[in-house]
């Protein structure tokens, strides 16, 4: 029996990388008047739906689909959440 999953995945820049647009951001807020702002990094979010045997098997498919496509292994990080989707039970009536 399969189990449908809900995946969050939150990629980031491994913190050895420059974060130019985390700097822009950052320098922003300073002008607006936001001076205890500070090490703002940008990253993205993804957030998916899959099918697999058990949660196991979803999350070995998550890794490798977070360091095939959604993430450069060499400048970001990855993590993600896993929660399992309720199935509904529906009921026949005669």
């Amino acid at each position: 029996m399969t189990q449908k999953y809900l995946a969050q995945i939150y990629v980031t820049l491994r913190p050895s990388v420059l974060d130019p647009a985390g700097t822009a951001v950052q320098s922003g807020l300073q002008h607006m008047g936001y001076d205890n702002v500070e090490g703002v990094r940008i990253g993205k979010y993804v957030e998916l739906t899959l099918t697999a045997a058990g949660e196991s098997q979803a999350r070995e498919q998550l890794d490798r689909v977070c360091d095939q496509l959604l993430a450069n292994p060499v400048i970001e990080n990855y993590r993600f959440d896993l929660t399992e989707i309720p199935v509904a039970v529906e009921t026949a009536t005669a």
